[in-house]
C-alpha cells in the first residue's frame, strides 16, 4: 500500500500523527508490561493459596487415607471447605495409594471409590499453577504421610474473579491509553502548529493560490525567532529580486514582437515602396490619358492590384502586432500572412523559402493564434538569419491526434551555446543576445507543448509540438 497521502500532509499534522503513533506503539508495551506484572501476580497468588491448601489437607489427612478412614477424611475436608476459602475451592478429592477415591467435598462427582485418573487429566502441580484464560484451573498433588506417598489430592479452583479483574484493567488500559494519545496528540498537533506557523506564512509566500512568490509583509515576520527573521528577510530579497528579473524579462517579450516587425521594416518598406510607384505611374497615365478608355481601364487595374497587395501587407502587419487577437483561434490564413513578412527578408538574402501547411482549419483552431504566430515568427527570423546569404529556410505545419506540430529547418551551421540555452531552459538568460528564442520557450511551456533539437551535418531542425485541446483561450 503506498503511503503517498501521508507524504502529502503538512508538517503540522504529520508530526502529531507520528508522535501519536508512537504514543500508541509505547501504551501497547506498557500494558503488556503491567498485564504481565498483574499475571505474576495471580500466579504467585494462586501458587501460594494451593501450596498451603495442600500442606494444610496433607498434614489433616496423613493419618486416615492409610486406614481407609472415609468418614474421617470427608469430615477433614468438609471443615478445610468451611474454613478456606469456600468461594476460591470448588472441589477437593482425596484417593488413596491405588488411585480410589476416598471422600470429595461433592460426591456426585467423585463417589467413593471410583477412579481419580479423570480428576489427574490437565491437572497441574502446586508450584506450576499459572493463568491459561479458563475460568476453573485443576491442581493435584501427592498426599505424603511420614515421608511416604499415601494418595492423591485434586482440587479444582475458581479464577473467574481473577480473569474478569484482568480483564477491567485491560479495558481501563485501553482506555487509559487511547485518551492520552488523543490528548498528547491534540497537543502535540497544538504545539507543533504553532512552531510552524512562520513556515506555513513562508510557504504561502513562496506559492499561494497564484503559485506566484511574493513578498512576506512585516507584520508577520517572525520577530522573536532570531534564525526564521534571517530566513524571512533573505527570503523577501530574494522574492524582490526574482520579481525584477521577471518583470524584466516581461518587459523584454513584450518588445520582442515589436523587434521582429522592425527586424523586417526595411523588406516590408521594399515591398511597399515597388507598388507605389506603380500606382503613381498608373495615376499619372490616367492624367494624361483621359480619353483614351482602353488605357484608363488599363491603368485602374493596376491600380487595384497594387492597393490589394498594399492592403494585405497591412493587415499582416496589423495582425501581428494587435494585443486584441489573443482570443482569437489560429487559421490558415495566419501562416500565409507570415509567409508575406518573412517573405520579403528571405528573398533579399537570396535565401530559398520551403513553405508547406498540411494541417486544416479545423485543426488548427484548437490553438490560439496570437502566441503560435509569434512563436513561428520568432523562429524564422532566427532561421533566416542562421542560413546568410542564398541559404535555405523551410517551414511544415502538420497536425495528428496529439496536437499540432510545427518544424522550422535552415542550412546554417548551428545554434551558439547560449542561444540553444535560451530556446530550451528555463534558467537565467546568459548575457547578450535578444530574448526572441526565450520567448519561444516561454510561450511554448505555457501552452503545454515541447521543443526539440536537432542538428545534421547540413542542417538545424526545430521542431514545437502543441497538445490539443488547449483551447483558444490558452
Amino acid at each position: 500500500m503506498r503511503v503517498g497521502w501521508f507524504q502529502n500532509l503538512s508538517v503540522s499534522v504529520r508530526v502529531p500523527l507520528v508522535v501519536a503513533g508512537l504514543m500508541v506503539a509505547l501504551g501497547l508495551v506498557a500494558s503488556q508490561g503491567v498485564l504481565a506484572v498483574l499475571g505474576n501476580l495471580q500466579d504467585a497468588r494462586l501458587r501460594e493459596i494451593t501450596r498451603l491448601h495442600v500442606e494444610g489437607l496433607s498434614v489433616a489427612l496423613g493419618p486416615f487415607v492409610p486406614r481407609q478412614d472415609v468418614w474421617e477424611v470427608y469430615d477433614v475436608l468438609d471443615r478445610a471447605q468451611q474454613a478456606g476459602d469456600g468461594q476460591r475451592l470448588l472441589l477437593t478429592v482425596v484417593a488413596d495409594g491405588q488411585g480410589r477415591v476416598l471422600a470429595a467435598t461433592d460426591p456426585h462427582r467423585a463417589p467413593v471409590g471410583s477412579n481419580i485418573a479423570p480428576f489427574l487429566l490437565e491437572a497441574a502441580a502446586p508450584g506450576d499453577v499459572r493463568m491459561t484464560g479458563d475460568p476453573v484451573l485443576r491442581v493435584a498433588a501427592p498426599l505424603m504421610y511420614q515421608g511416604r506417598d499415601v494418595g492423591r489430592i485434586v482440587t479444582e479452583l475458581d479464577v473467574a474473579d481473577l480473569l474478569a479483574e484482568r480483564r477491567r484493567v485491560a479495558y481501563w488500559l485501553l482506555f487509559g491509553n487511547a485518551a492520552a494519545t488523543a490528548l498528547l496528540g491534540l497537543a502535540g498537533w497544538l504545539v507543533v502548529a504553532r512552531l510552524l506557523r512562520p513556515v506555513g506564512v513562508l510557504v504561502q509566500a513562496m506559492g499561494g493560490e497564484t503559485g506566484v512568490p511574493h513578498a512576506i509583509p512585516e507584520s508577520r515576520m517572525p520577530r522573536g525567532d532570531p534564525g526564521l527573521m534571517r530566513l524571512f528577510s533573505t527570503y523577501n530579497a530574494m522574492a524582490a529580486a526574482a520579481e525584477a528579473r521577471a518583470e524584466a524579462e516581461r518587459r523584454l517579450a513584450a518588445r520582442e514582437r515589436f523587434v521582429s516587425l522592425g527586424r523586417l521594416s526595411s523588406s516590408l518598406a521594399h515591398e511597399i515602396n515597388n507598388p507605389l510607384g506603380g500606382l503613381m505611374n498608373a495615376a499619372d497615365t490616367i492624367l494624361s490619358y483621359p480619353d483614351r478608355p482602353e488605357v484608363v481601364r488599363q491603368s485602374a487595374g493596376l491600380i487595384q492590384r497594387g492597393l490589394a497587395h498594399l492592403r494585405d501587407v497591412s493587415r499582416a502587419i496589423l495582425d501581428q502586432n494587435r494585443l486584441d487577437r489573443t482570443d482569437q483561434p489560429l487559421r490558415p490564413e495566419d501562416f500565409e500572412d507570415l509567409r508575406l513578412l518573412f517573405g520579403p527578408e528571405a528573398a533579399a538574402r537570396g535565401q530559398t523559402l520551403e513553405w508547406r501547411t498540411l494541417a486544416d482549419a479545423e485543426a488548427l483552431g484548437h490553438h490560439p493564434a496570437a502566441p503560435v504566430r509569434q512563436v513561428v515568427l520568432n523562429l524564422l527570423l532566427n532561421a533566416g538569419g542562421a542560413a546568410g546569404q542564398s541559404g535555405h529556410v523551410a517551414l511544415e505545419v502538420c497536425s495528428d491526434a496529439q496536437g499540432l506540430h510545427l518544424q522550422v529547418c535552415d542550412s546554417g551551421p548551428g545554434m551558439a551555446a547560449d542561444d540553444l540555452a535560451r530556446l530550451m531552459t528555463s534558467g537565467p538568460l546568459p548575457p547578450g543576445g535578444g530574448v526572441g528564442l526565450r520567448l519561444v520557450h516561454d510561450l511554448v511551456e505555457r501552452l503545454g507543448g515541447s521543443i526539440r533539437h536537432d542538428r545534421t551535418p547540413d542542417r538545424t531542425v526545430i521542431s514545437v509540438s502543441l497538445p490539443a485541446g488547449r483551447g483558444a483561450d490558452a
